[in-house]
């Protein structure tokens, strides 16, 4: 027996133009959403000797003899199969395999965007259980797990089945086992604010298919009692005795009754599971439903009921769908790439019930934290407090991967089915952290300089920014900082009950008030002695001083009442520049600030300078920021190597620039002489060594630079942004160079992160002058 294909999608004129959209995005600047990169240089001709003949014999022999250092020598052990036949893509139906290609293109880059996987999508022409399991089982020696996507039911089953019996590798239906994990947490949640024990509630599911079962045989693993279930599907209720349209799986949870529809079975209900059609669950319905019911309308497009809908009729109701525009999306991309994540890197020969139940614990214990600000900004609105709106994290929530990998792999370690043990899961968390943030890696010594020494006072002038104070509640956990927040106390509390954050004022950091604070007088005439010949007069320091948060955090800094400044998530750089240059100055002996701007990419880590201040720096200038960038880098951990950039390749051009950067190297060479530095040369003269080679052979500088260092402030801050947006670079930065206090100036477009990673810094620099 088969159940029915999956409707088709229907057309209408929103959805046509979408479609031509997804056309021209599909086809252009290149067909489909995949491209294979190789991992190794092939620049020349030992790199092919090594990649291909005769080298590549070496490792072809080591994994002859022990056939576990393929996960050493090869991309196998993050290299992962989506496999399907397309007999039930999701909305569309049995459309074969070739036009399921571009459904299984997407979760390939899916695997690749939220956990680093690489996945060859792979479309079969099998339609029968015999086929599928003899052509992707033929497939173990090139993956390292299989996910098989859009088989249709029952056959998915078998196919699973047969496939994991055969097979050495993970195998996962995510249709099947994806969607249960999110359904588990959900409803782990759910019940916990309602109050209620699995073991007791009553389940109602309307759908029976590969989804709907798994999501009913994990919630019975979780506790619930199978007499408590209850299966509608296109026949009606699932009872003992019936014929229609049954087979194994769905046998299960046949019930001894003479109850036939939806309605019959619906009363003291505790959890209506919905996987089958839009509209199938009437709004008169939900009144037989117990207190506080929890409602899984997870049909898409449209769920068996509006959310709107429901809520209208049992205001008490806890609901999820499948869609992204209502709170609580049931998303398979919660999971998926994470649980490969961790079984992959611990060598799973299997995904075990044990690993699932990790998952689910997982993403259910991190819906009960603090919202991230990347899972804030996927919602509108407040951010979402744990709560009936709130049951499962946003799919976008990038500690996903860090509370789910690690708890797969410790449960497949638990359960013998790591072949390759993590051993310091600590050293591991440090990896998943590089991946999520990018900035972990480098950013490692500056946050332990931060924490071993004595907590400074990190004073913030947007202390009303919501990025601001999910700083502060981070710099607190950590113990890297002492926040000061300057804002209007009540406005700070009402925002951080909106954000559900746990910091509270003047108990956990301390807020400057500008409109009443009773340093008010004392303020303004520091301000007025630092600033008075410089054209303000009283009355408008007074104004200044109430209302200019980044003179107020200034200020603080001079009077000593805090040991670092940030600021400028709001307005233009050079006015925050202005007051920081009129009342904390710049260090004895320097000629002026200069900024420096950090790039982490695929590539690592790329310096440039000066980005923001200085528009066309003379050669002591241009020598003074070479300089103080490199003392900033060495806080990195790293050994600056620095190219003086230019049009001009070691005296091909005689410009007035070119002049002036050889200038700036006999300086350097002079006041600097332990400083690796060489130019003025071009740019991929600085990047490529064998370039510079040709050039100038006995180039001072070795290796690839990590310090640019521009001629004048275009260049540098174009150069940034164009490589920031071509490579998808993160930003970390600018760090204002040459302040007699650590004060530094952010972009409007820096997030949380950024905030948290430049306040660390500035801690060290308080804790570490130069």
């Amino acid at each position: 027996m088969t159940t029915p294909e999956k409707p088709k999608a229907q057309n209408t004129p929103a959805s046509g133009e979408l479609d031509e959209q997804a056309l021209f995005f599909h086809r252009y600047p290149r067909p489909g959403k995949l491209e294979i990169q190789a991992t190794k240089p092939l620049g020349n001709q030992r790199d092919l000797a090594l990649a291909y003949s005769p080298g590549v014999a070496a490792p072809c022999l080591a994994i002859r003899d022990n056939p576990e250092t393929a996960a050493d020598y090869t991309a196998r052990a993050n290299l992962v199969a989506v496999v399907s036949n397309g007999t039930a893509v999701l909305g569309l139906g049995n459309i074969g395999p070739l036009a399921s290609k571009p459904v299984m293109e997407g979760k390939a880059v899916l695997f690749k965007k939220f956990a680093g996987i690489d996945v060859f999508d792979i479309e079969i022409d099998a339609p029968t259980v015999d086929e599928m399991v003899s052509t992707v089982s033929a497939l173990e020696p090139t993956f390292g797990g299989i996910n098989l996507e859009d088989i249709k039911a029952p056959e998915c089953f078998e196919v699973e089945r047969r496939l994991r019996e055969k097979m050495n590798i993970p195998v996962f239906h995510d249709d099947q086992h994806g969607t249960a994990i999110i359904v588990a947490a959900a409803v782990l949640n759910g019940l916990e604010l309602a109050g209620k024990n699995i073991a007791d509630v009553k389940i109602v599911a309307s759908g029976a298919g590969a989804a709907a079962l798994a999501c009913l045989n994990l919630l019975v693993t979780l506790g619930a009692k199978r007499e408590n279930i209850w299966v509608h599907d296109l026949e009606g209720l699932v009872y003992v005795g019936r014929a229609e349209l049954m087979d194994e799986w769905k046998s299960v949870y046949a019930q001894p009754s003479d109850k036939r529809k939806l309605e019959e079975s619906i009363a003291g209900a505790d959890v209506f599971l919905g996987l089958s059609a839009a509209g199938v669950l009437k709004p008169d319905l939900l009144k037989q439903m117990a207190d506080k019911p929890l409602i899984m309308a997870l049909a898409n497009p449209t769920p068996e009921i509006m959310p709107d809908l429901a809520r209208a009729e049992r205001p008490d109701a806890m609901i999820c769908t499948g869609r992204s525009d209502f709170p609580n999306q049931v998303n398979n991309v919660l999971c998926f790439p994470y649980i490969f994540r961790g079984a992959l890197d611990c060598g799973a020969r299997t995904i075990n019930e044990e690993m699932k139940m990790a998952a689910v614990r997982a993403i259910a214990g991190l819906a009960r934290e603090e919202v991230s600000d990347v899972a804030a900004r996927a919602y509108s609105g407040e951010t979402p407090v744990f709560g009936p709106n709130y049951l499962i994290p946003s799919p976008f929530d990038p500690r996903l991967i860090l509370r789910i990998a690690p708890a797969v792999a410790r449960a497949a370690e638990e359960t013998g089915v790591a072949t390759r043990p993590i051993t310091d899961f600590d050293a591991y968390l440090d990896i998943l952290n590089r991946f999520v943030f990018r900035s972990g890696f480098l950013m490692k010594p500056i946050f332990a300089a931060a924490k071993s020494a004595e907590k400074k006072r990190v004073i913030f002038s947007e202390g009303e920014d919501e990025r601001v104070m999910r700083a502060a509640q981070v710099l607190i956990e950590e113990n890297i900082a002492k926040p000061i927040l300057i804002g209007r106390p009540d406005i700070i509390e009402t925002r951080l009950k909106r954000y559900g954050l746990r910091i509270r004022p003047t108990t956990d950091f301390e807020v400057v008030n500008p409109q009443d604070d009773p340093r008010f007088r004392e303020y303004v005439d520091l301000y007025l002695s630092l600033v008075g010949r410089s054209g303000v007069i009283p009355e408008a320091a007074r104004t200044i001083v109430r209302t200019n948060t980044t003179v107020i955090g200034a200020l603080s800094m001079r009077r000593g009442e805090a040991d670092a400044l940030i600021c400028g998530l709001e307005g233009r750089y050079d006015k925050h520049l202005r007051d920081v240059r009129q009342i904390i100055g710049k260090r004895d002996g320097i000629i002026d600030f200069s900024a420096l701007s950090l790039l982490i990419s695929q590539r690592g880590a790329t310096f440039f300078t000066d980005t923001y201040v200085t528009y066309s720096p003379c050669a002591e200038e241009i020598a003074e920021t070479t300089i103080m960038a490199a003392q900033e880098i060495r806080r990195f951990g790293i050994t600056p190597r620095a190219a003086l950039v230019s049009h001009s390749n070691f005296g091909s051009r005689d410009s007035e620039s070119a002049r002036k950067m050889r200038q700036a190297l006999n300086i350097l060479r002079e006041i600097a002489p332990d400083l690796e530095v060489d130019g003025e040369m071009h740019g991929d003269s600085a990047i490529a060594e064998n370039l510079r080679r040709r050039v100038m052979p006995d180039s001072t500088l070795t290796g690839e630079a990590n310090l640019l260092v521009f001629p004048n402030l275009d260049a540098a801050n174009i150069t940034l942004g164009v490589v920031k947006t071509m490579t998808d670079s993160l930003h970390v930065g600018p760090i204002l160079l040459g302040a007699a206090l650590p004060a530094h100036i952010l972009s409007p477009s820096v997030t949380s992160r950024g905030v948290v990673n430049m306040a660390a810094l500035a801690v060290v620099e308080a804790s570490y002058p130069a």
